[in-house]
């Protein structure tokens, strides 16, 4: 390694350092990480737990590359001190290692900032419940039926839609059971006009769409 490139590897590796020293996570943040993970996600959001994790691995990374550069260094030294360190830097940290660790710090540079300034789970739910509670949304009525968890008692040759009816479902077995056996496709289709004719109120303009919960009369 040229002098030239030692200088700038060390200028890189001792800004890489300061970086990640400016963007430590506070003491008391990797007390309560430590002591209960799942606490803090549960009370200040996944982002709380991300960024101490993404600094730790950082460090690593970043320690993996001064070490790389303590051993360089310390190959082109006294011969049984260099010996060593040739011996040992192929050994700890391959070329391809040490452009994956220079990648990840400097993802993590570039992403902790990021990070930090996502707002934390309360105020992010704090933010939901004021939209939430803020009033009726324009275009929507305020009254609108509540849908039942399980269907009503059907009134007398009638049907209370359910998830996945549709009105040549309820017509053809409307039929069957009116006339016995299985109807053809024409007597069902005039059954179908018949159904939506009977429940237009009900149903509205769209035959094809049923709404759980939804009362339809016989015709």
């Amino acid at each position: 390694m040229s002098v030239r490139r030692w200088a700038t590897t060390t200028a890189v590796v001792v800004a890489a350092g300061a970086g990640l020293r400016a963007l430590a996570p506070a003491p008391a943040t990797w007390a309560a990480v430590l002591a209960d993970p799942q606490r803090v996600v549960d009370t200040a959001g996944p982002d709380a737990l991300l960024v101490p994790v993404v600094w730790a691995l950082a460090v690593a990374c970043w320690a993996w590359g001064a070490l790389g550069l303590v051993l360089t260094v310390a190959s082109t030294g006294p011969r049984p001190v260099a010996r060593l360190a040739r011996t040992l830097l192929p050994l700890l940290l391959p070329a391809a290692a040490r452009r994956a660790a220079a990648v990840a710090v400097g993802l993590s540079l570039v992403t902790a900032p990021v990070l930090t300034t996502v707002p934390a789970g309360p105020a992010l739910a704090a933010a939901a419940a004021e939209q939430v509670t803020a009033g009726p949304v324009a275009g929507v009525p305020a009254d609108l039926p509540s849908v039942p968890d399980w269907p009503a008692p059907a009134p007398d040759g009638g049907h209370v839609v359910v998830r996945g009816d549709c009105l040549w479902d309820i017509a053809e077995a409307w039929l069957a059971d009116r006339d016995g056996g299985r109807p053809d496709a024409a007597a069902v289709s005039d059954a179908v006009t018949a159904w939506w004719q009977a429940n237009a109120a009900v149903i509205g303009p769209d035959p094809d769409l049923l709404l759980p919960g939804q009362v339809l009369h016989a015709p």
